[in-house]
């Protein structure tokens, strides 16, 4: 398994902290496989994260966002009945997945379908952040100091 050491990258950058922290939960996430998920890009600004959730009911599972971090958990109580399995192929156990959000992105819809947890997000950015058009006015430029119309001399 590969292992980044960002040591150097701390001594030498101010701010970045962040970055080097998103890399190294990447590294430490890739170890763990379950549960497989698929991301898709539904539309522009528009996502859907599709968790493998077989075996787990909606009220065993719970979706959490705090701080631009989703987390997704998955508890089962534990199965004190006596079954004898000749083979176990699910694996019904207990996991936390996680995803770093990008900025302005939040969680609209969740739901429980054929053993797909399907969450779907949607990146909303303020107003002040979209872009927006400027209106060109024709005539001479405004200067600074010159009388705009409809204003009366003092």
């Amino acid at each position: 398994m590969r292992t980044i050491d960002l040591s150097p990258l701390y001594r030498s950058v101010v701010g970045f902290d962040r970055l080097a922290a998103l890399l190294d939960a990447a590294s430490n996430e890739a170890a763990s496989g379950y549960p497989p998920y698929n991301i898709e890009r539904t539309a522009e600004n528009a996502y859907r994260i599709e968790i493998a959730v077989a075996g787990f009911k909606p009220e065993e599972l719970g979706i959490e966002v705090k701080e631009n971090l989703l987390t997704v958990t998955g508890r089962k109580p534990a199965n004190d009945e006596t079954k004898r399995y000749l083979h176990r192929g699910l694996a019904e156990r207990n996991f936390e997945r996680r995803f770093q959000l990008a900025d302005y992105v939040v969680v609209t819809d969740a739901a429980l379908s054929d053993g797909l947890l399907s969450i779907s997000l949607k990146r909303e950015l303020p107003e002040a952040l979209k872009p927006r058009t400027i209106e060109i006015k024709a005539g001479a430029p405004l200067i600074e100091g010159d009388k705009i119309e409809g204003e009366k001399a003092a």
